[in-house]
């Protein structure tokens, strides 16, 4: 096995071994605590520019299959696992992860202590880092790391929107005939406009599974250009970077405020937030994984979900218009807002997640009852 070496921006060195493809990458290395999912992980646009760090110890031992990806190709800069795991036990595998992570050339390094690693995530912050099969020395690789550009003030949602609108139609998955589901047409009763700052494939099959005849648009599109589509509903999607570097999207979100319904999740949320005025800024070391408890304050049930973000809405800065919905217990950070007068919601984690957590789902309902 091909030696590695992972370094970060403040000098820590873990060596390791190469775990797919060879050769040098460079992100803000971050860490997910699900246990399952990786392949979604990899495949989700929010994680563009991030290395990913699994801290469940082995990882790859139900393989990767063509129908579990959130978007058409791995999405994260590389990724950092304990063990991969060298047999695949699932009939659904078509390949290993690690001949996944070759094919599109994205670097990866196991055989290091994750824990130690997560351990100094979070208690220095997420960073830049750079993983290297090529170059081993420490003096090299930190310079590379330091003179890397970090999340804050990067728009990187221009590296993941689509570039010309587009009609979903696939809705979930029928467990009877193993594929995801065609919806029929006549089922589609409300006309929804997705704005794609980095959408997972999981979100459209939820709308469309609640009834929506979905189209994605770029996320530079005009509110002009949306209103004349005439839609009943607006989904605001996740994506990944700096909701503040995005300036374009909080503008085209002014152009539709009163106009329609609105829905946003995750970035979406954050940059509706930004719309009315509030601030958003850089956690620590962000929340990722499937396991976060989120209190619903309007209900006080408690819900367990999927996150994936890195920034956060600042709940003083929330302006009278918008009440705060939805909490964070492992930290009390804003989850949810409502607009108190207008058919405007938005959450910052995800209820589509896929393969779970599931007791979420209700709010694809919500935004439904909003268009009716």
């Amino acid at each position: 096995m091909a030696k590695a070496i992972l370094v970060l921006s403040d000098g820590t060195i873990f060596e390791g071994e190469s775990f797919g493809a060879e050769g040098e990458t460079i992100g803000e290395v971050v860490f997910n605590t699900s246990m399952i999912g990786y392949q979604e992980i990899l495949t989700d646009p929010s994680y563009k520019g991030q290395i990913v760090t699994m801290t469940y110890p082995l990882i790859g031992n139900y393989g990767i299959n063509e129908e579990d990806v959130e978007s058409v190709k791995p999405q994260a800069a590389g990724f950092i696992i304990k063990e991969g795991s060298k047999i695949l036990s699932n009939w659904r595998a078509q390949k290993s992860l690690d001949e996944y992570l070759k094919d599109y050339n994205i670097v990866g390094i196991q055989g290091i202590d994750t824990r130690a690693l997560t351990k100094h995530i979070r208690d220095k912050g997420a960073q830049q880092g750079i993983i290297s099969t090529t170059d081993f020395n420490p003096k090299s690789l930190i310079k590379k790391a330091k003179e890397s550009p970090t999340m804050i003030g990067r728009d990187l949602v221009k590296e993941v929107t689509c570039h010309e609108k587009y009609h979903w139609t696939e809705g979930g998955w029928d467990e009877k005939s193993f594929k995801f589901q065609v919806s029929n047409s006549d089922k589609r009763k409300f006309k929804v406009v997705a704005y794609d700052c980095g959408i997972k494939q999981n979100i459209l099959r939820q709308l469309v599974d609640a009834g929506c005849d979905v189209t994605v648009i770029p996320a530079f599109t005009s509110p002009d250009k949306v209103l004349s589509m005439n839609p009943d509903g607006i989904f605001l999607s996740n994506g990944p970077g700096d909701p503040d570097a995005v300036p374009y999207m909080a503008e085209n979100i002014r152009g539709l405020i009163g106009k329609k319904p609105i829905f946003g999740i995750c970035l979406g949320h954050q940059i509706l937030c930004l719309s009315f005025g509030a601030k958003t800024y850089k956690l620590k070391f962000g929340h990722r994984g499937g396991n976060h408890p989120v209190m619903d304050l309007t209900t006080r049930k408690v819900e367990i979900t999927a996150q994936n973000h890195g920034f956060a809405v600042d709940a003083a800065s929330l302006p009278p218009e918008l009440e705060l919905t939805h909490i964070n217990l492992n930290d009390k950070t804003v989850e949810g807002v409502k607009h108190k007068n207008l058919p405007i919601f938005s959450i910052q984690y995800h209820p589509e997640a896929s393969p779970g957590p599931h007791d979420s789902g209700y709010l694809f309902s919500r935004f439904v009852e909003y268009m009716k």
